[in-house]
């Protein structure tokens, strides 16, 4: 049985790659900062396809409750095999106008998360000499965005932290590798009106948005994917950027 960690499992991406991955063969352990209700939504549609679930609620950002989701999760379910990164948020609007309690607050959700869940569950990978982390990242952390600097540093940072861990730990059979998303149908985009996504749709090649299923539907064959697929930054953007 492979013991599955997602964190940001309750909506959107995490939710659908929690269903993915959800099976008689699978035990997940899944969390959310605040919505507690979805998450338990989540879980339960999990268990009805064949998996043990584990739910918690706390944020990723900070270290000690990290520490307590990975622990809980792990003397449940045994040593974590894969790590999903998906937790994170976005900030719209001008540099300048933002405040450093707003960097901070970015930098921490989707970078410090990160640091958090990989420094937690990487002393069993090590050990066993087997693992795999995903990181869920942004078209954004490859080109930038304008009026989305602190998010498009946060995912940049996330895709140089995938290399080189990647590096650093494949010796171990570890594999570290990420999905630089494009624009995915989640509530992510509700700052965006209806005429600003048909003009944003117009952009991209592909004619739409993608949807968090196949998101999932990439983890899914990232995780059956040969172990010399490692340090990559994979792009699912409909041949957007």
């Amino acid at each position: 049985m492979k013991h599955i960690i997602i964190s940001g499992a309750s909506r959107g991406i995490g939710k659908a790659i929690a269903l993915e991955l959800a099976s008689k063969d699978t035990a997940l352990s899944i969390s959310c900062k605040n919505s507690t209700a979805l998450l338990s939504e989540t879980s339960d549609l999990i268990k009805a396809k064949g998996s043990s679930c584990m739910t918690f609620a706390g944020d990723m950002a900070d270290y000690k409750t990290t520490e307590r989701f990975i622990k809980e999760s792990q003397d449940k379910f045994g040593p974590c095999d894969i790590l999903i990164n998906n937790a994170g948020i976005s900030l719209v609007g001008l540099f300048q106008d933002m405040s450093r309690e707003d960097w901070d607050r970015i930098m921490d959700t989707n970078v410090g998360s990160v640091f958090n869940t990989c420094h937690a569950v990487l002393p069993n990978m090590i050990s066993n000499k087997a693992g795999k982390i995903i990181n869920i990242s942004s078209v954004w952390g490859n080109v930038g965005a304008s009026c989305e600097v602190a998010y498009s540093a946060s995912k940049g940072a996330i895709n140089a932290m995938t290399r080189a861990l990647a590096k650093e730990l494949a010796i171990s059979n570890i594999q570290v590798n990420a999905i630089s998303c494009g624009a995915i149908d989640t509530s992510m985009n509700d700052n965006l009106s209806q005429e600003e996504k048909a003009i944003l749709c117009g952009e991209i090649p592909t004619g739409r948005f993608g949807q968090p299923s196949e998101v999932a539907k990439l983890v899914s064959q990232i995780i059956q994917a040969p172990s010399y697929l490692n340090g990559q930054i994979i792009s699912l953007d409909g041949a957007w950027i």
